[in-house]
């Protein structure tokens, strides 16, 4: 049976941010029947939401799991707990943000989990980064390319970074 094509964000404001996003993308490739398959260019962004902070480091992964949705969802949670991650503030500075965008096709919801994410469409910070592993990827409740979600997107300052090591 074929694994469900994950997509997973990464982003980090607070610390070593490049440090923890390629600990995180190592971290999610050794969890259980997961394998990270694809990895976007890192990008500088500002942050985005009402609370003052400093610019983010973002990039997106695609994997493969045989995990469930929700225990994926807790693995996610234990590695930004393992990267110090405190929920204190919503939108607020963050050492480590690990988002299920994507679970193959699925269109789950729950207290504490939905999928696909519910901002994508939103997220300039989140579109490019999906773009640079599979522009055509299709959005299974928009029914929009990932590309065609950018072209739309709100701008945003954000620009390419080099990573040693990503």
């Amino acid at each position: 049976m074929a694994m469900p094509t994950v997509s997973i964000a990464l982003g980090s404001n607070l610390g070593d941010r490049a440090a923890q996003l390629i600990d995180a993308r190592r971290a999610i490739d050794a969890l259980t029947d997961t394998a990270v398959t694809a990895s976007s260019s890192v990008y500088e962004t500002a942050p985005v939401g009402p609370i003052e902070q400093g610019a983010f480091l973002n990039a997106v992964l695609r994997v493969e799991t045989s995990l469930d949705p929700q225990a994926l969802l807790l693995e996610l949670q234990a590695i930004e707990s393992a990267a110090g991650r405190q929920r204190a503030q919503q939108w607020g500075p963050r050492t480590l943000d690990c988002d299920l965008l994507f679970f193959g096709d699925e269109v789950l919801e729950s207290d504490d989990l939905q999928v696909p994410h519910p901002r994508i469409a939103e997220r300039r910070f989140v579109l490019q980064p999906l773009c640079d592993i599979d522009p055509g990827w299709t959005h299974p409740v928009l029914n929009q390319s990932m590309r065609s979600l950018l072209d739309v997107a709100p701008s945003l300052d954000m620009r390419l970074v080099e990573v040693p090591g990503w």
